[in-house]
């Protein structure tokens, strides 16, 4: 049911706050890790782990919000998730060990799956039909603003305080979105109310359904770690999501009253306009996770500098969405702007690749601006073409399902970079070695150099032409990882051309009015 004036006005703050939130909570560790490992005594690798809890917790989450929903009604799932995260933020922050971080990482996790999906039903909810692509756009700001937010936030945090404060920053927006729910978000209407009482708790159903995309969200976050299928773990994992997820799907297709109405992909349009979220995560998050990593790791910057080296990216966006939200409001056919984004993803991904050792932020601002007109353009449409086509009353299976493919496309992205980037490193280094020949005199030159350098500095012969080497081998390495990391934005690249032809499943009908009230009327 629509609201207006000042509760239409917290309620996009709270929603649109909470689902920032959430989303910064996926990335704001990343930059964190060398930290809580120092502190927690523990390795980097199992460090790791306190990102793989949250993911995993968040994935299962976010195809179950629509049925949590009905079980508990909206408003109360809703809240109790907003508390339970604010908790779980609480307790990450004071925690003694790395077990205990991990374990309420994945609490958190469960909290936060329902903020994105809930937020988004609540949020359309607040508008009139006509009305709501301009509540796409700005929901669409709050999924640029969290994954680009988060590596920038952490990265201040960690190089002027100390890691808690990366959990304990949630307390006082938790607090507040909690009584701010409570007091301006709708009750639940009569027939949901009414509904709640007829809602059946497929138990094995969410079972498979955890155990199959938990299963597969952990190959995805910890496969290049373990070697993949190098790895009996991976196999056997890969074997139980293959079966979880089989089983998840015949369920919902048999069972009388299933988690997730899994017919609703009998539509054409969402179908395409998932295959295009998921094109979308993988590019979105891909980039987001490969960019710090480049300029950290390769061109020497801090956690700071590549955090706010993806702002202007994030700038663009929050301009350009509330923008289409209002074309898109006046009538203009959603797959202009996917055909620009995908465009401007391109182009994102070939822009970055040119880069070389002697590149500073300043270089990559319009390949960041590619990459926020890009999200822009196809976050906005793609939520609208998403509950376009299918019966109202499956609105939040619709929702849970393109939210949950969004995640998964992210971990994809993240998950292939990090494999290809290795790949790629050991075939750069395997032939940049090929040409070093020790009678080589540009090779006798550098050397020479070094030596000469590590002369003056007070290294005897022997040292200086040893650590010569070593040097040389450093410099190798470098370029080696340099030319991996600019081979994975040239396939964010590939990936967006392979997705073109997608685009034109879409249905290209305008979002008429009437359309739009009628969906409206039959959901209520």
């Amino acid at each position: 049911m629509a609201v207006k004036g000042f509760a239409r006005v917290i309620i996009v703050l709270t929603t649109i706050s909470a689902a920032i939130m959430e989303l910064i909570d996926t990335s704001i560790v990343n930059v964190a890790l060398a930290q809580i490992s120092g502190n927690l005594g523990a390795t980097i690798e199992d460090t790791s782990w306190v990102i793989t809890a949250y993911a995993i917790a968040n994935v299962i989450i976010i195809p179950l919000t629509g049925f949590f929903a009905r079980l508990f009604g909206r408003k109360n799932y809703y809240l109790y998730s907003i508390i339970l995260f604010t908790i779980a933020s609480y307790m990450c922050g004071n925690a003694g060990s790395l077990l205990s971080l991990i374990i309420w990482r994945f609490v958190q996790g469960v909290g936060g799956g329902a903020l994105l999906s809930t937020s988004q039903a609540i949020l359309f909810d607040a508008f009139e039909p006509e009305k709501r692509p301009m509540a796409a756009g700005m929901f669409g700001m709050g999924i640029v603003l969290g994954p680009t937010i988060g590596p920038t936030l952490g990265g201040i945090i960690v190089d002027n305080y100390s890691w808690p404060l990366i959990f304990d920053i949630n307390i006082p927006f938790g607090i507040v979105a909690a009584l701010l729910t409570l007091r301006f978000v709708p009750n639940d209407t009569e027939e949901q109310l009414a509904a709640r009482k007829d809602v059946y708790i497929d138990y094995l159903g969410i079972i498979f359904l955890a155990v199959g995309i938990g299963s597969l969200q952990y190959v995805l976050e910890r496969g290049e770690a373990e070697d993949w299928f190098q790895d009996t773990g991976i196999i056997l994992l890969t074997a139980a999501a293959i079966f979880g997820l089989g089983s998840f799907i015949y369920r919902q297709l048999t069972v009388a009253q299933p988690l997730i109405n899994l017919r609703v992909l009998k539509s054409q349009n969402l179908i395409a306009s998932n295959i295009l979220t998921f094109v979308l995560g993988f590019g979105l998050f891909g980039s987001v996770f490969i960019f710090p990593v480049l300029v950290q790791r390769i061109l020497g910057y801090t956690p700071t500098d590549a955090g706010f080296g993806l702002v202007p990216g994030a700038i663009v966006a929050i301009f350009c969405m509330p923008i289409i939200g209002k074309t898109l409001q006046n009538g203009l056919s959603p797959i202009y702007y996917v055909v620009v984004g995908c465009i401007c993803f391109i182009l994102h991904g070939y822009t970055s690749s040119l880069a070389d050792l002697n590149a500073g932020l300043e270089f990559f601002t319009m390949p960041q601006i590619f990459r926020g007109i890009g999200t822009a353009c196809l976050t906005v449409p793609l939520i609208n073409q998403a509950v376009i086509g299918i019966n109202p009353k499956d609105l939040p299976s619709g929702i849970a399902l393109t939210n949950m493919i969004r995640q998964l496309g992210g971990a994809f992205g993240i998950a292939v970079m990090n494999t290809y980037v290795a790949h790629r490193y050991i075939a750069h280094r395997t032939d940049l070695v090929s040409n070093l020949q020790e009678s080589s005199p540009e090779m006798l030159e550098r050397l020479a150099g070094y030596q000469a350098n590590l002369g003056v500095q007070g290294f005897d012969p022997s040292s200086a032409q040893r650590l010569s080497y070593g040097i040389l081998d450093s410099v190798v390495m470098k370029q080696s990882y340099l030319l991996s990391y600019l081979d994975g934005f040239k396939l964010i690249s590939i990936f967006f051309l392979a997705a073109i032809p997608i685009m034109f499943l879409l249905k290209r009908q305008k979002m008429d009015k009437a359309t739009m009230q009628k969906i409206s009327e039959e959901s209520h």
